[in-house]
Parts: structure tokens; sequence; C-alpha cells
């Protein structure tokens, strides 16, 4: 089984912390989405069906009308075999939202959401350049809840400026709703942002990491306490509602990914990437020619992406996957990087499996580093 991700690059306005590939002119918007559906024909023999996720994301995936969804989904049970039960999200902003839209997606097949709320809070909101006030978000995600019963919601926590309480306070906001999921990712200044500037240039001061980690692990026991499953680090959901597209990227199942800028992985060791370049990107396509780059991961690579990706999940890293998989130079390899921090308890074992401890969650990447074959 696989995924199959579509990337639409475009977006009403750019969000100052975002690197992602976007492009707030919409003036080729229908072309591109023409020759995004042209790819898939071209590349749909390199998915292993059945597929099992169907995401739609971005961008701002939610600029596109219900209708083009629909015709999207349509074309995807022609060209492959889906599942029954395949899990088909889009991502949508709040101001994109409306009781008409939602319905038309349901009709179109789509049976889940993922709302980009990001915070409740105006301040955070204007700091962020998001589209949407607080007045919009809670209006969104009121509908949201009436018209879907699985679905998500995004936060950002360790903003400018922010404190414990406001955090919390965001936090109460949303489990009001008792939505099904929640993914909340930490604010990070990526090069070549407008955030990035405004910090260099002071105009912004970041709160503490001390605080951000505060903030992190009031949220994981927050979530916990209201029967929410911290499955991965940056995703929290119900029983029964964890994300098939999260899970299967994380324990590295193959995905085709459609649109510029967007990855493929087959599941071994071949990686693909579509140029970030929309114009670059329709011309190829257009042209019948490939729009990517691809590399072979070597033996080391896929071990070390194992353990960064495998430690960020609930079910941990398996000794016996790394023997049988990646030979036994590396489980012994493992095991003597592994023991170094068993006795500060940032790692335990779980029978076969290698976890990080609930107290060392923040520090979930550097860890894996630490354990990475070099």
């Amino acid at each position: 089984m696989s995924n199959l991700y579509f990337h639409y690059p475009f977006c009403k306005q750019a969000c100052h912390y975002c690197n992602f590939h976007f492009s707030t002119s919409l003036k080729n918007k229908d072309s591109l989405w023409e020759a995004m559906k042209k790819e898939l024909k071209q590349r749909s023999d390199e998915l292993n069906s059945p597929i099992e996720s169907i995401y739609f994301g971005g961008g701002s995936p939610s600029l596109l009308n219900s209708g083009a969804i629909e015709n999207a989904i349509g074309l995807i049970h022609s060209l492959v075999e889906v599942t029954s039960n395949v899990e088909v999200t889009l991502e949508v902003n709040p101001d994109d939202v409306s009781s008409e839209y939602l319905k038309g997606l349901k009709t179109a097949g789509v049976n889940r959401l993922s709302l980009g709320v990001q915070s409740f809070l105006d301040r955070d909101l204007a700091l962020m350049n998001r589209a949407h006030n607080s007045k919009d978000a809670l209006k969104a995600l009121e509908l949201v809840s009436t018209h879907f019963n699985n679905y998500s919601l995004d936060l950002i926590y360790g903003m400018p400026y922010s404190t414990l309480t406001e955090w919390e306070q965001n936090l109460n906001t949303a489990m009001a709703f008792n939505p099904p999921h929640l993914s909340s990712y930490a604010l990070t200044v990526e090069p070549k942002t407008a955030l990035y500037h405004q910090v260099q240039k002071a105009e912004v001061l970041l709160i503490p990491e001390e605080a951000v980690q505060e903030q992190y692990q009031l949220m994981i026991q927050k979530l916990e306490d209201l029967g929410y499953v911290n499955y991965e680090f940056s995703n929290f959901g119900k029983p029964s509602f964890f994300s098939v597209n999260h899970q299967n990227y994380w324990t590295g199942k193959p995905y085709l990914g459609i649109g510029p800028a967007a990855h493929s992985y087959d599941g071994k060791s071949i990686r693909k990437w579509n140029v970030s370049n929309n114009q670059l990107y329709l011309k190829a396509i257009e042209g019948g020619k490939p729009a990517l780059k691809q590399e072979e991961l070597t033996v080391k690579d896929r071990y070390n992406e194992y353990l960064m990706t495998g430690l960020r999940t609930i079910e941990g890293i398996s000794l016996e996957f790394v023997k049988s998989t990646f030979g036994l130079r590396y489980a012994m390899y493992l095991e003597e990087q592994a023991a170094r921090h068993l006795e500060g308890q940032h790692f335990y074992w779980d029978g076969d499996h290698l976890k990080i401890s609930k107290s060392a969650k923040f520090l979930t990447d550097g860890l894996a580093a630490d354990l990475f074959m070099v």
C-alpha cells in the first residue's frame, strides 16, 4: 500500500514563518492544476496500489473549489486501485471555510480535514501574517466540527512573546471542540523567510528554548489527560483517529508526491523530488518529461532515517528490524550508542523496541542524531 500527496503551491498571502514552496501570484493556478493531474497520469505506475491515503496539501489547496477536488479524486480512482476505507485529507484555511464549501468537499469524497488554525490569539496570527483572525478560526472550527467527524487542527507553540498561560488558553480553546486529532509544531525560524529577517533585526524577540520546551511538555500532559495519544512527536489523536498519511510517512511506507517541490519515496531506497519552480514544472510536464531529480539512499542513509523517523513515533525503533534490514553491525552499534543514554534516562527499552522517555521527548531529534552511524 502507499500514499498519494498533492502539493498545491498557491496561497493568498505569505505567512512570515513559512519556507515551503508557494506562490501568491494566482495567474497560473488553473494551468498548473491541470499539469498536476497530467503528472499523476504520467507517474501512476510508480504507485504501490492499493492507495490507502490521499492528501491534498500545500500551499493552500482550499483555494481549489470542491468540483476540482472531486475531479481529481475521480481521476485517481480511474488510474489506480484504492482501498475501500481510503483516508482523503484536504488542508483548509479558516478564511476559506463555509458550510457550502464543506458540503461540497464531502460530496467530492473528502473524508478528513486539516484546519490550519495555528493560534486563537490575534497577536500571534498578525505576527505570522495569517489571512484569518481569531473569530474566523472559531467560526471555521465550529463549521468543520459540525460537518466532519474526522478532522485535525494545527497549532503552533513557542510563539514570540508567548507565555505558558497563553499557550494553555490556546489549548483550552481548541479542546473545547473535542477535536479527534491535533497537530502542533514549534515555531521554527527558517532562512529566507520574513520572520528570519525580523529576528535578525531584533524586530521580533523569540522566547527561550526552555520556555518552548515547557509549552510542549504542558501540551503532552494536558492532551494525554484528555485521552489523546501522542503517536508521533507533533501529532496527537483520539484512538482510531490517527492520521493514516502521517503514520505511513513516519514508518517509511512508499508515497508519490505530485506538484512542484513534492517529494516521493519508493519505500526502499529511491527518493525523488520535483523542481521547486512553477514555470519549470509546467514546461516539463507539458513537454511530457520528468520534472524531478532523484537519489539512491545508502544503507547508512536508510539506517539514519529509520532512527530519525522511528524515534518520533510511539512504536520507537526495533532492534530486530535494524538487524534484519541493515545488518548485525548496525544493531550492535545501536545498542552501544543507546547504552550511553540509558543512565540519563533519555531512552528505555520496551522489549525489542528502543523508545524515548516522556521527559526527554522534546530532545528527540538531537537524541536520534546521537545514534546515527557517521
